[in-house]
């Protein structure tokens, strides 16, 4: 009895830490997915003020706003492919810790041109401009060679995909049509077939009508009557009857004798 209060208790324990773990990985993963929408949301507003900034403003701060989005622009743009593309082509690690690296010069750049877009001194801020300005072509500069450099690779392979297709597509073509060389060949039976037997084909053995038989046999019948043996015969001639070699029967009348004047 013990040892089934022990094995149900133990039981009891393990479904409660299961509950607990579940419920923990839950809760996590939906606070990683609200922390997720609630940086992507601040991320979009954030981009349309700049926006709207570089569009609506002149001067300094329009320019500081502008570097700003082209610098978050180019960065999220590499950031994008690289994720994309390292799922298929594992050679692109080395990539994405240079652009990781990268990403930290840029990050700090960001963060510096936020603090100048409030600096009330526009002229120092104006003074300080071409560095900022060279300084985000570097960064953006770098980002695109490794971007265009791994959209590249990526076609590239497509490319020779492509050829070795294109090659097992026609090698398979060619096996197909291993008959044209027979082809002539067979036409040529074909038609010496055809040639012995015009009018037979499978299925039109068939005895002729009885109709015809009957009508061949008349003609024949007739042709033999007036061509038979009987043009070969001479022609007989004509005996007059004897009178005296007739039958005579009661009801007849005698004949009378010929009279002599």
């Amino acid at each position: 009895m013990e040892a089934a209060l022990t094995i149900l208790a133990l039981l009891l324990v393990a479904f409660v830490a299961l509950g607990v773990y579940a419920t923990v990985k839950a809760v996590g993963a939906a606070k990683r997915g609200v922390d997720r929408t609630i940086t992507q949301a601040r991320r979009t507003v954030e981009d349309t003020t700049l926006r709207a900034k570089s569009f609506g403003q002149v001067g300094v701060a329009g320019e500081l706003a502008q570097l700003r989005l082209s610098l978050r622009t180019s960065m999220r743009a590499t950031q994008d492919a690289l994720h994309a593309g390292v799922a298929e082509d594992a050679s692109l690690a080395e990539s994405v810790d240079l652009f990781r690296r990268l990403s930290a010069h840029g990050l700090e750049l960001d963060d510096e041109l936020k603090r100048l877009e409030r600096e009330p001194d526009r002229a120092t801020v104006a003074g300080l401009l071409p560095n900022l300005r060279e300084r985000t072509q570097r960064i953006t500069h770098s980002a695109e060679s490794l971007r265009w450099a791994a959209r590249d690779r990526a076609r590239q392979f497509a490319d020779d995909d492509l050829d070795a297709l294109n090659a097992q597509i026609d090698i398979e073509a060619g096996a197909l049509r291993h008959w044209s060389g027979d082809e002539p060949s067979s036409q040529a039976s074909g038609a010496g077939a055809s040639t012995a037997a015009p009018d037979r084909g499978p299925g039109t053995d068939w005895p002729e009508p009885a109709a015809q038989a009957d009508h061949s046999a008349d003609h024949r019948t007739a042709d033999e009557a007036w061509s038979g043996p009987a043009r070969e015969e001479s022609p007989q001639a004509i005996t007059a009857p004897d009178p005296r070699l007739r039958t005579t029967y009661p009801w007849q009348k005698s004949t009378r004798p010929e009279t002599t004047n």
